[in-house]
């Protein structure tokens, strides 16, 4: 064979190669540009799962703080006013030693004991309203009747006090029933 011959036979061959490299290099393109389409939809997946697992995340915490926050309050509420029931239902005894002074005038004994309990009431947070001559307030006052003003500027003022109001830690434990006058 002369070299004219294998040359002519090589060119066929070598368009041959030359065109299935060209192919393979377009084959490459397309499936690394899909390569690189598929990365960049799972880089978008993973972006937005971390979002939500985020937000999830942040909602979690703020929930757990708000009930932390509500358990704070809750306890220190109820070591203020837990004995809330307890005191209210010693108040008629502290009414009926009042009267007990009243009527007994000046017994060392009675007042020794109404002082001692109201001493301890006193630590536990309770304090007793002063209403009379101020003016009648709803939110503090219980109007049991009204009697007639002596003069204009005596009106809406408390004239007396039938049964004493108390508040336990500045919230009221029990209304002032009063008499005002109007």
């Amino acid at each position: 064979m002369s070299k004219k011959e294998k040359k002519t036979e090589e060119e066929p061959i070598n368009k041959q190669n030359e065109q299935q490299a060209a192919e393979n290099v377009a084959e490459d393109n397309a499936t690394q540009e899909s390569a690189e389409t598929t990365e960049e939809d799972k880089v978008q997946e993973l972006g937005e799962k971390l979002a939500a697992l985020n937000d999830k995340y942040l909602r979690l915490y703020s929930e757990y703080e708000n009930y932390r926050k509500r358990t704070n309050l809750e306890k220190a509420d109820l070591l203020l006013n837990g004995s809330r029931d307890t005191i209210k239902a010693i108040l008629p005894v502290i009414d009926d030693f009042e009267r007990a002074l009243a009527t007994l005038g000046d017994d060392e004994g009675v007042q020794l004991i109404y002082n001692k309990m109201i001493k301890i009431l006193e630590q536990k947070g309770l304090k007793a309203m002063t209403v009379k001559g101020e003016k009648f307030d709803e939110n503090l006052h219980e109007a049991i009747t009204q009697i007639p003003a002596a003069d204009e500027a005596q009106k809406g003022i408390v004239v007396d006090v039938i049964e004493k109001g108390y508040f336990l830690n500045d919230k009221v434990l029990r209304y002032a029933k009063v008499v005002v006058a109007c």
